[in-house]
């Protein structure tokens, strides 16, 4: 790509954005070379590490990347045998702290099953030199300072130092202490000259300390004079000060050689650790924009949803879906210089190169770029005072120089074709170049004013029109583009609300030809049309979404039913297997007893024994649960048609025949529900005949069964045995609602007649009775 064409589509402000959200200085450098690639698996990759970079973000928020430095110097040195100061030494152990930190980062990430093979393989060809890290820890601090831990000899001496300059100031303190200091010093302190402590003497009594004159006061009143009785501290002082630099000299040599053995090893380090510095800016700048990674492709196609220009107030952007290179290869976009044309332009051309760069870009998810060997840019008022070019001959000029270098493989952006020069010719000539760069193969996108080229995108099967949407009551574009529809003149329409007189409107529009005007007539209609159709479009959308959504929810129903059922049966099985249990286990126990009876002979057996281990036995019995069979459904003589009444086997429910999807299946309306239902799963229900009035009579005999039950003065134990009996006749006769009559009396009838009804399966529901029905002496009872 041609750094002119960089610098029109503006991605060096682009780059500079991103320099922004790099942790160090590496990062930095490697945003200013970065540059679009047009080798298609070279883009693939870079946008493939920036998407693994965008999940670590998503995953941590940040990666330890801080604290990288730029060591090449340093390492440089080291190779010719030179030794480091401390500063470059902390530096470079830095470096190695962070490559640990930063593999040990990854393979935390990898072992919780995150998936970043790309930054994963980067990590594997980190070192790690843990030793040398430690020793550099120990040995220098951030400001490259020696600590006292670099080794003993130098802690040794500094503690030696401090003593010795500790004993230097006591010394100098009881000279200022002394009553005649303030007459014969010029100021009670204490300073250093040379790096020795001094006092400042006057210049009179500068025999009563003796000693060394280090400096003098600009009026050579003031003597600064290191005292005889400190010389010989400070002396010693000097000494063990020598000793420091020499042990601090030993130890950088020492450290820059065990460095010097590992140049290799660091020099990788720090470019792998740059590599993982541009990734992770590149992703967190795709998250300050909104960005997302497109997929690519070679055969030109592009289709960016909701596409963003970078560089705009993202409150304000509009954003607009760009769709070429499937059934058309080029797009014009007509229309007034109202706005919006120019940055669909660089918009397009801005993406391209920063997808291409292996930068996300602000689309939607699902957006599609194509990858391109050149992006030419024909944009703005190009003139040239150097060449004494007008902005015809410089638009011209660019123009040239494109032709002879597009290929298929070129996306082409032309602003203002054929502008700055006769109307006619340049709308000529403007389709003229067109039909040159669409015979090359190449992709396209237009900007113009003409109203020939109109016509031109619908004569044209591979060309569609485009237009900026004007809006006529604020007379301002909105900046939404409109694909398939061309831009009319809205001339007339803004100056009649910005108050021109009518008659001179209605003037003016007899002078243009009847083709213009009943062009302008199509275009508007078209842009009805358009709006009607993407209102109904949103509508349909949102009934479509609505619809999807009940059927998740009504899937997610069905598989909590299954899946509840399925719990249910296996908690059935489970209790029927605990009764089964303890129903061997009792009868075994009843059966032992009864053998034991047996055994002591039949005399020795009373009555009473014999009915009671029988109960028990009885009682032990497991009882038996109905459970719902589906049955094949029966042979019906009937072919089943629409508007059939049907039973569902496998849910059980009543449905209707709506239509035949094919020889396996009807489309069943279930309630609210329709759905697809196999033939073998379906059983008709005939229609019912009208019913007969049926008699209602005892099973037992030709008496009818009563719809109350009197209970009053039969024994507690009875009175149930009855009462169970009568429910069940009561059941079998129809009755819906009976009345059993128990009395007041003690209570105690009427408590067992509670309870029972309150457990009986077929009670639906029991009540007192009314004043009238006669109170709490009566009990009524609906049933099932």
């Amino acid at each position: 790509m041609k750094k002119r064409v960089e610098s029109l589509l503006e991605f060096d402000k682009i780059k500079k954005q991103l320099e922004e959200y790099a942790a160090s200085p590496l990062g930095v450098k490697a945003i200013k070379s970065l540059s679009p690639s047009i080798n298609f698996d070279e883009v693939e990759k870079a946008q493939a590490e920036t998407e693994e970079g965008a999940k670590v973000i998503r995953l941590r928020g940040s990666a330890p990347i801080a604290g990288l430095y730029d060591v090449a110097a340093q390492l440089k040195r080291l190779e010719i045998g030179g030794d480091l100061n401390g500063l470059e030494i902390y530096q470079i152990g830095s470096n190695l702290r962070v490559s640990r930190t930063m593999k040990d980062f990854m393979a935390d990430l990898v072992e919780q099953g995150v998936l970043l093979p790309r930054l994963e393989a980067l990590a594997a060809e980190l070192m790690v030199l843990r030793e040398l890290e430690e020793v550099i820890t120990l040995s220098v601090d951030e400001t490259g300072l020696l600590l006292d831990t670099a080794s003993e000899t130098l802690r040794s001496i500094r503690q030696s130092l401090s003593r010795t300059e500790g004993r230097v100031r006591d010394k100098l303190e009881s000279l200022l202490r002394d009553r005649n200091a303030s007459k014969m010093l010029s100021d009670a302190v204490i300073t250093i000259r040379n790096d020795r402590y001094v006092l400042p003497v006057k210049q009179e009594y500068k025999a009563h300390y003796g000693g060394i004159v280090h400096d003098q006061s600009a009026s050579g009143q003031t003597l600064f004079i290191e005292p005889q009785s400190v010389v010989d501290l400070n002396n010693q002082r000097r000494e063990l000060q020598a000793k420091e630099k020499q042990e601090i000299e030993r130890i950088l040599a020492a450290i820059s050689a065990e460095l010097a053995e590992h140049v290799q090893e660091i020099h990788h380090n720090t470019y792998v650790l740059a590599q993982f510095d541009f990734i992770i800016a590149k992703a967190r700048y795709g998250k300050a924009i909104k960005s997302v990674t497109p997929k690519l492709n070679q055969e030109g196609q592009i289709k960016l949803w909701a596409a963003r220009h970078p560089l705009l107030d993202p409150e304000k952007v509009v954003s607009n879906d760009i769709i070429l290179g499937e059934d058309y290869q080029a797009i014009v976009i007509t229309g007034p210089n109202t706005g919006g044309k120019t940055i669909t332009l660089k918009t397009l051309g801005l993406l391209t190169l920063m997808a291409q760069s292996g930068l996300q870009i602000p689309v939607q998810e699902d957006s599609v770029i194509a990858i391109f060997e050149e992006i030419f840019a024909d944009i703005g008022d190009e003139q040239s005072i150097e060449q004494n070019l007008s902005t015809f001959s410089s638009h011209m000029t660019n123009i040239v120089e494109i032709i002879k270098k597009m290929n298929k493989r070129s996306l082409i952006l032309f602003d203002e074709l054929g502008a700055g020069t006769d109307p006619q010719e340049g709308a000529a000539l403007a389709i003229a170049i067109l039909d040159a760069a669409l015979r090359q193969g190449a992709t396209i996108v237009a900007t113009t004013h003409y109203p020939e080229l109109k016509a031109y995108g619908y004569e044209r099967k591979q060309v569609t029109n485009a237009s900026v949407e004007f809006n006529i009551e604020t007379l301002s574009p909105t900046y939404r583009l409109l694909i398939g529809i061309p831009g009319r003149s809205n001339a007339f329409d803004i100056s009649k609300r910005l108050g021109l007189n009518e008659t001179i409107i209605q003037e003016a529009r007899s002078l243009i030809d009847t083709e213009s005007a009943d062009l302008n007539e199509m275009i508007s209609s078209l842009e009805e049309k358009r709006n009607l159709a993407e209102k109904e479009y949103q509508e349909a959308k949102e009934v479509a979404q609505g619809a999807e959504k009940l059927l998740q929810d009504l899937q997610k129903e069905i598989r909590t039913y299954y899946n509840q059922k399925d719990k249910l049966i296996e908690k059935a099985n489970e209790q029927a297997r605990e009764i089964i249990e303890k129903a061997e286990v009792d009868a075994e126990a009843i059966i032992h007893e009864l053998r034991t009876l047996q055994l002591q002979g039949a005399s020795g057996v009373k009555e009473h024994q014999l009915i009671d281990a029988k109960t028990r036995l009885t009682q032990a019995k497991p009882k038996t649960i109905q459970k719902n069979v589906i049955h094949s459904p029966k042979q019906v003589d009937h072919k089943l048609t629409s508007g059939d009444a049907v039973r569902i086997l496998s849910l059980n429910q009543k449905g209707t025949l709506l239509d035949k999807v094919n020889q396996h299946e009807w489309n069943v309306q279930i309630g609210m529900i329709k759905m697809k239902i196999k033939v073998t799963d379906l059983e008709y229900i005939a229609k019912e005949e009208p019913k007969k009035e049926r008699i209602i009579t005892n099973i037992r005999g030709s008496d009818p069964v009563k719809a109350e039950l009197d209970l009053r003065g039969v024994r507690y134990e009875d009175a149930l045995q009855q009462l169970d009996k009568y429910i069940d006749e009561a059941l079998l006769a129809g009755y819906g609602q009976v009345a059993i009559i128990h009395g007041k009396g003690t209570g105690a009838l009427r408590t067992g007649v509670t309870e029972f009804l309150k457990n009986h399966r077929m009670v639906k529901s029991f009540r007192f009775g009314s004043a009238a029905e006669g109170g709490n002496g009566i009990t009524i009872a609906e049933l099932r």
